[in-house]
């Protein structure tokens, strides 16, 4: 072998060890550098409170991932309406939606277990606002609530990141006062989910209206009624054509979710994950301190006369509370996941 060829065997040998060396040491440090660049869509539109605090969340995670995530978030319909959202992120049209489980139920049976099963989320034994939420957040991550879930939509591609409250739900608005079952007999409601049927046993007729279109609904008379969150009133002004705030049949605390496409999630390294879990807990906090300080101003407009309350008599609200003790058993017919977490919320509050 003539020295010339010995020399460039040597040479390329040194060159492929320098290779080496660099995919070893400069690697991580690209891996370190990656960034994210991500889409949420909530369901909801601008207006609504939970959508508007999703700030949170997307500066967050762009703290704890040190600038790695910068995911940037749309209401609906900014992307695609909220009823093909679900779809969307399966396919990777957006890589995570913002949304409640009552809209995906009929793919997700748990979905109308998770979102309002009414009357499961009444915190009758704690006092305020933040106590009763951190008892709803105890019981999903504390009772293996948070664990079914997870495991039933990521049959359907998805993983579960979080929850978020919407505080007090059903929050109802109506053009007309109610205080008894026979006052709200034969009026339309717009609902969501399970809630259809929960209003129908008191015999409200329910009415399938986006939240775009309800306050021109309320107005025109197209339906009576119409359930959200508080943010009905602070945010998509729904008081301003139906004033009575009807009470009795809410939950203190209602909770949507993060939901995440799978393939992207699997494909997130340890710290991107991390990331994700610790901003969505502070987005958690954060939705708990907004709908705690909406509620407050919306008892500041009662006491103005701009909203009326209208606290449903002790019979009608017995009559919702049959009504709903009935649902959570039919609920759990629907499949051995449904009826698994009825069994847990039932041991929980202590209902037989």
């Amino acid at each position: 072998m003539s020295k010339k060829i010995y020399g460039k065997r040597v040479l390329g040998l040194f060159i492929l060890s320098l290779m080496c060396l660099s995919a070893v040491f400069i690697s991580p440090v690209s891996a370190e550098n990656k960034m994210y660049k991500l889409k949420i869509q909530s369901a909801f539109p601008r207006g609504d409170l939970s959508m508007e605090t999703l700030k949170v969340f997307a500066d967050n995670a762009a703290k704890y991932s040190k600038g790695q995530l910068e995911i940037k978030v749309f209401a609906e319909p900014e992307i695609m309406p909220g009823d093909q959202l679900f779809g969307g992120t399966q396919l990777g049209v957006v890589d995570m939606l913002h949304s409640m489980g009552g809209m995906s139920g009929g793919i997700v049976p748990i979905g109308f277990v998770e979102f309002n099963l009414p009357l499961a989320f009444r915190i009758d034994e704690k006092n305020t606002f933040e106590e009763k939420a951190q008892a709803v957040r105890d019981f999903y991550l504390k009772n293996g609530f948070m664990d079914l879930l997870r495991k039933e939509y990521a049959k359907q591609g998805l993983y579960f990141l979080d929850i978020h409250t919407y505080g007090p739900v059903p929050f109802v608005l109506s053009t007309k006062p109610a205080v008894s079952c026979a006052d709200l007999k034969g009026m339309r409601i717009k609902a969501e989910g399970g809630n259809l049927a929960f209003h129908g046993a008191v015999g409200m007729q329910g009415a399938a209206v986006s939240p775009t279109e309800t306050y021109m609904a309320l107005k025109l008379g197209t339906i009576n009624a119409a359930e959200w969150d508080v943010s009905a009133v602070t945010g998509l002004k729904w008081h301003e054509v139906a004033p009575y705030w009807i009470r009795g049949m809410e939950c203190d605390h209602t909770t949507g979710h993060i939901l995440v496409n799978m393939d992207k999630w699997n494909a997130f390294p340890d710290d991107i994950k991390a990331a994700l879990h610790k901003a969505a807990e502070d987005y958690w906090h954060a939705t708990v301190t907004a709908y705690k300080n909406e509620i407050e101003i919306v008892k500041g407009l009662v006491k103005e006369g701009k909203v009326i309350e209208n606290m449903l008599d002790d019979a009608c609200r017995e009559q919702y509370r049959k009504a709903a003790y009935e649902m959570w058993d039919e609920m759990a017919k629907q499949d051995a996941a449904s009826a698994e977490a009825i069994k847990m919320i039932k041991a929980w509050r202590g209902i037989k």
